[in-house]
């Protein structure tokens, strides 16, 4: 099936993962007239409940893959560690496309080949490379001149996991880093220097087929354990920070012909200097705040996007402040409920652990 000549209501969006992300994005679809087929592992997914359909298999079962791109139109992905054989798997079944297509979820999933294509690219990161023996990791700090450092499995990692910090003056003593390597054997390590930045912001494009760009922020970023906390829009930062973020991000938009959503983490150094930590090819934790204080929110971009049609003017009406609930946090729930342009989104997920993200606020101002 080819979404290209249908309508809105015609079309067929699926979207590989069930969580969160699925979840607004599905219910962003619905606004348009867009039905969501949800591919998941997990039973009782958070999407699952907002979509017309969801099929519960693993990402390597053909029969699944091969059903489930039989029933939609267009394929997407809501978070970057989808398999790349999966989406080889679905491309050469040719009943629709992948995007954004596979060759931005592949730099995005390997830490060392995202450092790569943005230096390649021109774009500033902090100073990094490949290790594997704590000597390494000695000889890479004598010959930086620096004194702190982290340690980072190059796949998988996510909200502060797979990562380790470290220190110049005791490299071959310590025993939690070499328990680290040791534990990570099967994975390759990038060794990243610790960068001091004043603060972190991110930047959201959405990009169409027809190369017009929308953009979200630069929003301030702040973190608890390393997962985000609190998003706040407008940033603070001087102009051209703002500009100059922007330009980043459509430039590796550009780069990699993106049709859909793409977001760009930076850090903020000596006032003026913006490093790119880390990218990602889909809708972002940190553009949340879209769905209440845009005409057009980050869910509905990406999904228009990929659907063929074209961005929408994001629209901004209000300053806003996204705040997370994470884990425990939902059980301040009732205090929220009875708060002026207090907008509330819960996941629905049943169950409470540490870390795990259950909803988000969004304070209008």
């Amino acid at each position: 099936m080819s979404s290209s000549t249908l309508l809105p209501s015609q079309v067929t969006l699926g979207i590989l993962g069930g969580g969160q992300l699925g979840r607004m994005s599905a219910m962003a679809a619905a606004r348009l007239g867009i039905e969501v087929v949800i591919y998941c592992p997990e039973h009782d997914c958070p999407a699952s409940y907002v979509a017309r359909e969801t099929i519960t298999a693993d990402y390597d079962d053909e029969a699944a893959m091969r059903d489930f791109s039989a029933k939609t139109d267009v394929i997407s992905y809501e978070f970057e560690n989808i398999p790349v054989k999966t989406i080889e798997y679905i491309e050469t079944l040719k009943l629709g496309s992948v995007l954004p297509d596979r060759t931005l979820l592949d730099v995005s999933q390997d830490r060392i080949k995202e450092k790569s294509f943005l230096n390649d690219h021109g774009i500033e990161t902090v100073r990094w490379r490949e290790v594997s023996t704590l000597e390494e990791i000695k000889e890479t700090c004598t010959e930086w001149e620096s004194k702190r450092f982290v340690i980072k499995t190059t796949r998988f990692g996510y909200d502060g996991k797979g990562q380790i910090k470290g220190d110049a003056g005791n490299i071959l003593e310590n025993q939690d880093l070499a328990s680290f390597i040791q534990e990570a054997k099967d994975q390759a390590l990038i060794m990243e220097e610790f960068s001091a930045f004043d603060y972190e912001i991110s930047v959201i494009v959405a990009r169409d087929k027809f190369g017009k760009t929308e953009f979200y922020g630069p929003m301030l970023n702040e973190h608890k354990n390393h997962i985000l906390y609190k998003t706040t829009v407008p940033c603070g930062s001087p102009a051209h920070i703002a500009e100059q973020s922007r330009d980043i991000a459509e430039n590796i938009a550009n780069a990699v012909n993106l049709v859909g959503v793409l977001t760009v983490e930076f850090f903020v150094c000596n006032s003026d200097t913006l490093l790119v930590n880390e990218i990602a090819p889909r809708t972002h934790n940190s553009g949340h705040w879209s769905i209440d204080a845009c005409a057009v929110s980050q869910f509905e971009n990406h999904v228009r996007c990929v659907c063929g049609l074209n961005a929408g003017a994001v629209g901004r009406h209000s300053d806003v402040e996204m705040i997370n609930l994470i884990g425990n946090d939902i059980k301040e729930i009732d205090g929220y409920l009875t708060q002026e342009r207090a907008c509330i989104h819960l996941y629905g997920k049943k169950e409470i652990k540490d870390g795990r993200k259950m909803g988000h606020i969004t304070m209008l101002k």
